[in-house]
């Protein structure tokens, strides 16, 4: 059941129904309300230099548009960064190094599952989550880090940053804010962005598959996608038509009671699921889990030299 109203609530969202536009209008008093806080706090905000490079890689829509496997893609190209991020998900709060120049220092119900992620694919990286950008740039700069990147960080109005907004392959129907719709600012902060770039203009996503460690060509035919991610439907393209959806909420943390379920339930199909996923379930053991391992293709690197010319600007 709480699966079925988490895709109705992200349909809603981005491509809602005759229906769900209604709603969607009813609600517009308060997202007039809404855009005025955002309007206010960007006005009023009191910008920050760190005295360090800082690049955020956020997006203006509710949930994901690929800003963690385009940060990876990134951080994989400077040495001495550190990737921050709030860490959505995880059991605690406040600020903790996940790791330290690519040791990994915390575990995954402390980071949370996007962290991990990030500690897992960047082997000589630190990554810090914290509620607080502004303290966890300072550890940064106190750990010798030479260049940070913030994970969905376009909202920080009052730190210096180069932004990286990234835009949806296939953009929403429904065009207004929260709570009427699934923007976050208006479509116009585009406009905003020191740089912008949109899947299958300028990236795209290969996707290739893997099992215990070894890359397959040939899946299942009856899979079950096994997901807690935002716009999980997204994710079927690159998959068989005829896989099965099984989505939890953003950043749900797998119980073995979801897991048991599953395993009933489909005890026939075998399960595939993303590497954001993955490190969260692999403490289940599944003996037939298959993993989509994602990578991003640039295709003008033209366009990256802008931040390379930003970082080069502070040494």
């Amino acid at each position: 059941m709480k699966q079925k109203i988490f895709l109705w609530v992200e349909d809603y969202l981005f491509f809602p129904n005759t229906f769900q536009q209604i709603i969607s209008f009813l609600l517009l008093p308060f997202t007039f309300i809404y855009m005025l806080i955002i309007a206010l706090k960007r006005a009023n905000a009191k910008v920050i230099e760190f005295g360090i490079p800082v690049i955020s890689v956020g997006n203006i829509i509710v949930g994901g548009s690929g800003k963690t496997p385009f940060t990876i893609f990134l951080a994989k190209k400077y040495s001495d960064v550190c990737v921050i991020l709030r860490g959505f998900g995880r059991e605690s709060k406040g600020l903790y190094v996940v790791s330290n120049k690519g040791k990994i220092l915390e575990d995954v119900k402390t980071s949370g599952d996007e962290a991990m992620l990030l500690a897992n694919s960047l082997n000589d990286a630190t990554i810090i989550v914290s509620e607080d950008r502004k303290e966890a740039i300072l550890k940064a700069k106190e750990l010798g880090c030479k260049v940070v990147f913030l994970d969905d960080g376009f909202s920080k109005y009052d730190i210096k940053k180069f932004d990286i907004l990234i835009r949806p392959k296939e953009e929403p129907t429904n065009l207004f804010c929260l709570p009427s719709g699934g923007y976050r600012e208006p479509k116009m902060a585009y406009s905003y962005a020191d740089l912008e770039l949109k899947e299958g203009r300028d990236f795209k996503r290969v996707v290739s598959f893997s099992k215990d460690g070894k890359y397959v060509d040939i899946l299942p035919i009856k899979l079950l996608l096994l997901t807690a991610i935002s716009k999980p439907k997204r994710v079927l393209d690159f998959l068989p038509e005829n896989t099965i959806l099984e989505a939890f909420p953003d950043h749900h943390t797998f119980t073995q009671e979801d897991i048991d379920k599953i395993l009933v339930e489909y005890k026939d199909y075998s399960i595939i699921t993303t590497e954001k996923d993955f490190v969260k379930l692999q403490e289940f053991n599944l003996d037939d889990l298959y993993l989509m391992n994602l990578e991003l293709q640039i295709d003008e690197d033209d366009k990256l030299n802008i931040i390379d010319e930003y970082i080069k600007s502070y040494k």
